[in-house]
């Protein structure tokens, strides 16, 4: 069982910068592909990035393409997503979630995850 712990999150003004983090106990986060997606108040969830157990593949929406990075930790039991240029479109929840990638996954698709975090609220002023 991984649980999934995401933190980082806050208020910035447009055109600031973020870093959330995702830490996993219960297992080796090393062993799944782990993704972000966010949710904004009356939308649906989506997906905004992804990246594989060997950190070597990473995966963006396209309206975050060139302003988020995501990469692991040295301990590779954290998946981070770097957020910069932020507007205010990119208000949400942002969960982090992990998934056998070996198994079903498809790093866009929520419903191929297995684990999720609680979510850490993002807001960017204007």
């Amino acid at each position: 069982q991984v649980q999934l712990v995401e933190s980082g999150g806050g208020l910035v003004q447009t055109f600031g910068a973020l870093r959330l983090s995702c830490a996993a106990s219960g297992a080796s986060l090393s062993d799944y592909g782990v993704g972000w997606f966010r949710q904004a108040p009356g939308k649906e969830r989506e997906f905004v990035s992804a990246i594989r157990s060997s950190g070597l593949s990473t995966y963006y929406t396209n309206s975050v393409k060139g302003r988020f990075v995501i990469f692991r930790g040295n301990s590779r039991n954290t998946v981070y997503l770097q957020m910069s240029n932020l507007h205010p479109e990119d208000s949400a929840v942002y969960y982090c979630a992990a998934g056998n990638e070996y198994g079903n996954w498809r790093y866009d698709d929520g419903a191929t995850y297995d684990y999720w975090g609680q979510g850490t609220q993002v807001t960017v002023s204007s």
